[in-house]
């Protein structure tokens, strides 16, 4: 076997150079390669938003009034419900729900029976208490007529008795007549004395006695009459009218229907002003106060007023409160006409505010996203007043920076989205 031995020859300058420069381009090609591929990769995988897709809000000057958002509905100015004066039923009805009415119409006859028994009955009793002043008005003065006859005969034997006094006194003074006959004499001049004193004090306790009862009686008489003009009153009022010109909102409408005492049986409404009750959360119910303004707001209209009263009870977590308006009887007022009532509670007159959307949360901090070159970036926003259309930037963003108003809480995680054209 034959063995042969190689070594290795040097490689020349030359060959060196071509390949360190065929190594170089091969890497300056992977890099590249890889340079495109990130881009292509980044260009497909960052999210992107297209500018007609959101709204953007430019910032400007302008005026801005802090409000809350309440929901009203339209009520007439004027109501007024009409109830069953006692326990009856419906007798008899003459319109209909809905129907325009007149002052004084006739809307409902209610059964009168028991008020005309009532009446019937209390006049019997008034004509006892005339018939018992007209008895004892008579009594009265056929006792007074008895005791001064009385007092008259008394007064003739009160002369005999003085008479035969003074003659048994001159026949004791010349000793004819014995000391017994003498104050016989004087007793029976006291006795009937004492007698004529007494009628005429029987006709004084005759005459206070019988006014006391005739006085009584009147009082009597007068507490019927009294009750009288009530069930009088009552029986008027089943005959149901309208208390004023307006339209019947509600009618108890079925003939023969129970009714209890003061039980609804019609309600009339003013047809041509009104006013709205908002229903607030008791939030804010710290931030109202009577007179404050309101924007009345239903398609696109807007109506001017303010807060009249606050009523005091929260009811399901919410406060009531009355907004007259400027215009009460504007044609696009409806009874029960649901609107948007917003309460104005500050003011301001020239600061930086932006249109209101989605993307806002309140006051306070927030982060919002700013349009700049292409591209929206993530910024922290301090938000002040707002009136539900427009909302003031206190700070995070100047004069003339568009502000993506939609919701785009889906990139929430990101700090900046590319925006196409």
């Amino acid at each position: 076997m034959l063995l042969t031995h190689r070594m290795d020859t040097p490689l020349s300058h030359e060959t060196l150079d071509r390949r360190f420069r065929k190594n170089l381009l091969v890497a300056t090609a992977l890099l590249s390669t890889v340079v495109v591929a990130a881009w292509v990769v980044n260009a497909l995988v960052t999210p992107s938003i297209a500018l007609d897709d959101i709204r953007i809000a430019q910032v400007h000057r302008g005026q801005i009034a802090n409000t809350i958002n309440a929901s009203g509905v339209v009520i007439p100015m004027h109501e007024e419900q009409v109830s069953s004066p006692i326990q009856t039923r419906v007798a008899k009805v003459h319109v209909k729900p809905g129907q325009e009415v007149a002052a004084g119409e006739l809307l409902l006859e209610l059964d009168d029976h028991t008020i005309l028994l009532a009446m019937d009955n209390l006049k019997e009793q008034i004509a006892q208490q005339e018939n018992r002043v007209q008895g004892l008005t008579l009594e009265m003065g056929q006792k007074l007529k008895q005791l001064v006859s009385d007092i008259e005969l008394l007064e003739l034997d009160l002369q005999s008795a003085q008479v035969k006094l003074g003659r048994y006194q001159k026949l004791g003074t010349l000793g004819a007549t014995s000391a017994a006959d003498l104050l016989a004499a004087e007793l029976a001049v006291k006795r009937h004395e004492i007698q004529i004193r007494q009628h005429r004090e029987s006709i004084v306790d005759t005459r206070r006695t019988t006014e006391t009862n005739i006085e009584g009686a009147r009082l009597q008489k007068s507490i019927f009459q009294k009750q009288l003009a009530q069930q009088q009153h009552l029986q008027s009022q089943t005959q149901v009218r309208a208390p004023f010109a307006g339209m019947l909102t509600w009618l108890l409408a079925e003939e023969g229907a129970s009714l209890s005492t003061g039980q609804l049986v019609a309600r009339i409404s003013e047809l041509r002003n009104y006013r709205v009750e908002a229903s607030v959360s008791d939030f804010y119910a710290r931030y109202l106060s009577a007179g404050q303004q309101v924007r009345v707001e239903y398609s696109g209209q807007a109506l001017a007023g303010q807060v009249h009263t606050i009523l005091p009870e929260i009811q399901n977590g919410t406060v009531k409160l009355l907004v007259d308006l400027e215009q009460p009887n504007h044609p696009m007022l409806r009874n029960k006409l649901r609107v948007d009532a917003n309460i104005i509670t500050d003011h301001k007159a020239d600061t930086l505010i932006a249109e209101n959307g989605p993307a806002f949360n309140g006051k306070g901090r927030q982060e919002l996203y700013v349009i700049e070159g292409g591209k929206a970036h993530k910024r922290v926003l301090e938000v002040g007043l707002g009136d539900g259309k427009a909302i003031e930037i206190l700070a995070g963003a100047k004069l003339g920076d568009r502000i993506v108003i939609s919701d785009i809480s889906r990139f929430k995680h990101l700090s900046s989205i590319k925006v196409t054209e």
